[in-house]
């Protein structure tokens, strides 16, 4: 059962309530976007399910700036081809903010029927419902990438060099180009579907952007699902944060009791929540206007 927020009423003079703001992230919507997602099967990367993910991206994003950033790696299961997807919506001001998400599937689990609903499936949905406030529109502020990595997940065994194919192979990329200098901030979105959510405040990341996220969190009264303990993450966004990016890795990383769902094949669209969906999105959505006022 999730649980129940009692958001604290903050009095302002002549006793009015601060109103929440109106973002509206429709958190219905990026559920049936990862349902549809999920329904592909496994994605492990080399699978038909992952020719087919590629190709639900391709077609959810073909009226949108959509580039395509395919490479090889070496990889302990031998040379792989992989694909990154970044989706570019312009904005009035200079700058770039990314918000991320990794959409294969874990290739080790393979033989289990590993769909990834909360592990790749959720934060790709969310992704694609924040397209749908981002499109049809120059922002009033920087512009807005999203980013879909391949390659997260490890092919035998998490290792440094074993993991995180996409994002470092996206990081160095845009070093060598410029890219990196004119990103203000990485948001990247991990297993955030959950129904018990419970957002980790990640060391790894940059303690002013989780700040903001948290002071975004606040204006909503979603203080209870963000940050109520510390943890350590490797994550897709340590090879930006590594080259200097702002990064913050909002990630529920305890998935069912004792992270018992966490690569299982009890990962599946039952445990999630529309409701956790609303609640990220509404966070990163505000996240962005506030970092365009700093």
């Amino acid at each position: 059962m999730m649980r129940r927020v009692i958001a604290s009423l903050l009095l302002l003079t002549g006793s009015a309530m601060a109103a929440p703001p109106q973002i509206n992230f429709n958190g219905a919507k990026a559920l049936e976007y990862t349902r549809q997602f999920v329904a592909i099967g496994p994605r492990w990367v080399g699978s038909p399910g992952h020719a087919k993910a590629e190709a639900f991206l391709k077609k959810t994003f073909a009226r949108d700036h959509l580039e395509e950033d395919t490479f090889t790696a070496q990889t302990p299961a031998g040379l792989m081809t992989m694909h990154n997807f970044i989706v570019k919506f312009p904005g009035s001001k200079p700058g770039e903010i990314v918000l991320a998400s990794h959409y294969e599937t874990n290739y080790p689990l393979r033989n289990i029927n590993f769909v990834g609903a909360n592990d790749g499936g959720s934060s790709t949905g969310l992704l694609i419902e924040a397209a749908n406030h981002l499109r049809g529109h120059v922002l009033d502020g920087p512009s807005v990438w999203l980013v879909f990595f391949d390659g997260e997940e490890a092919f035998q065994s998490w290792s440094h060099s074993d993991s995180l194919y996409g994002s470092k192979h996206l990081a160095a990329k845009w070093q060598n180009d410029g890219t990196l200098k004119t990103i203000k901030a990485f948001l990247l979105a991990d297993m955030i579907g959950d129904k018990d959510l419970d957002i980790d405040r990640d060391l790894n990341s940059t303690p002013w952007l989780l700040d903001t996220v948290d002071k975004a969190a606040a204006k909503f009264g979603y203080q209870s699902y963000f940050f109520q303990r510390n943890n350590q993450i490797e994550d897709d966004h340590l090879p930006f944060m590594q080259r200097g990016v702002p990064c913050a890795d909002i990630i529920d990383i305890n998935y069912g009791y004792e992270d018992s769902y966490h690569h299982t094949a009890q990962d599946t669209m039952d445990k999630l929540s529309a409701r956790s969906l609303t609640i990220v999105g509404d966070v990163f959505l505000e996240t962005i206007q506030m970092l365009d006022q700093r």
